[in-house]
């Protein structure tokens, strides 16, 4: 949703005063207090710069909007060849992202983007599992050293594997800022070598001509392989094998990201080969694959409406028991075993999950249960229309019809049987 402008309006008045007119605008100032110079700049743009008490203050050599994807190009690369040393910083609504310069190359980089922070780099490329993740951060809060330095003193992660790793992160951070297509960039002089976590050394220009074909290969990409969540299946086997072994690892049960983890590769890559083999018939794409326990939430919230409402006709009652029947059918009577359904109509998701995987054949049950979910949703949809046809007539023209609503929370279940059927191999 596009943010109101109107609430980053702050009023200069005759009098030379500022006051925010709108909330973000009151935040953004409230974080800033103190005293500050008034510098020359043309009409449409105030300029303000912290005085400093010292005088030593680290200049602005370069600042402006960003209007569209790929507009830091050229002036990442106008900043290397300067030769300049110091932190070019891109700020978006809600992130963050540094650049550290010197003599010409990208020697570190800091975002506040969780998925380009250290720990999530080494999950997605399959260097640390998610609790070893877990485990660093927690020593992390605890004391004084880095994410990075956690895992090589808990054995995780050879200190020479966390460096390239560090090389990866920043690319990663630099990448992503090449995306940004509304927000704001400073060159900001210097910088203090403590923020490198590691310096590196990385080519400007590799950096763009990866980062531009990257922009340019994703879009093609999304169209066949809408997230990582996604599952690829193989089909058919391709003449030629691949280079990273994206191929041999696909098992039509794995998620893109999970295949990422696996072959210790970036999304990126791993996806530029799958698009191919999709392209060339060797695969197709499911949905991404729903949890037992988020199928089991989806339920509960469609359900809960329905009953709800159901209860404020005095119909609800004679659904509920249509609802105990079917749930009494094979396979469903063990796996809601103990798990109700409570008076609300929900399903304690974590009982659910625990007698799907103590039973003979969980993995079955896994891929079964969301469609009979879904299915038992539809019946309970099916029977509440003849009474939720009765009052539409008399409710807010301007609001989506409950069948409707509650048809829209299903669709991910629905969605998930049907992509089940149409994509076996």
């Amino acid at each position: 949703m596009a943010r109101d402008q109107r609430d980053e309006i702050a009023e200069i008045s005759t009098s030379g005063t500022v006051e925010p007119r709108g909330s973000l605008a009151q935040l953004r100032l409230q974080s800033r207090s103190g005293e500050y110079r008034v510098l020359p700049a043309p009409a449409e743009v105030v300029l303000l710069k912290r005085a400093s008490e010292d005088g030593h203050d680290r200049a602005c050599l370069v600042f402006g909007e960003l209007r569209a994807p790929g507009s830091l190009c050229d002036l990442l690369g106008f900043v290397s060849h300067t030769g300049w040393r110091g932190e070019f910083v891109v700020k978006d609504e809600h992130s963050t992202r540094s650049l550290f310069f010197d003599q010409g190359h990208v020697v570190g980089a800091k975002s506040t983007v969780l998925a380009e922070r250290l720990g999530e780099v080494l999950y997605r490329h399959g260097v640390l599992t998610r609790e070893q993740v877990d485990r660093c951060s927690d020593a992390t809060a605890e004391g004084a050293l880095r994410f990075g330095e956690n895992a090589v003193r808990l054995g995780f992660i050879a200190r020479e594997a966390l460096f390239r790793s560090m090389g990866r992160q920043i690319e990663e951070i630099a990448y992503g800022a090449l995306l940004v297509g509304s927000g704001t960039y400073f060159f900001m002089e210097g910088f203090e070598e403590e923020h490198l976590a590691a310096r590196q050394q990385l080519s400007v220009n590799a950096l763009l001509r990866e980062g531009i074909r990257r922009m340019h290969e994703t879009r093609y990409f999304k169209a066949r392989l809408p997230t990582v969540e996604h599952v690829p299946v193989l089909v058919s086997a391709p003449s030629v094998a691949d280079a990273i072994g994206v191929t041999s690892a696909i098992d039509g049960q794995s998620s893109i990201a999970a295949i990422c983890r696996r072959l210790g590769q970036g999304e990126f890559e791993v996806m530029r080969v799958l698009f191919q083999l999709v392209q060339g018939g060797h695969v197709v794409v499911r949905e991404p694959r729903l949890t037992l326990v988020d199928a089991v939430k989806m339920y509960n919230a469609a359900i809960a409406l329905l009953l709800r409402e159901l209860d404020a006709m005095d119909e609800g009652d004679a659904v509920r028991v249509q609802l105990a029947a079917f749930a009494g059918t094979p396979p469903l009577a063990d796996v809601f075993l103990g798990a109700g359904p409570a008076d609300d109509g929900t399903l304690d998701e974590q009982v659910v999950d625990a007698n799907v995987r103590a039973s003979d054949a969980p993995a079955v049950l896994a891929e079964t249960v969301p469609a009979k979910l879904h299915e038992m949703a539809s019946y309970a949809l099916f029977l509440a229309r003849p009474h939720l046809a009765r009052v539409a007539s008399t409710g807010d023209a301007t609001r989506p019809r409950l069948s409707t609503r509650v048809a829209a929370m299903l669709e991910p279940l629905g969605a998930s049987a049907a992509g089940k059927r149409s994509n076996e191999p």
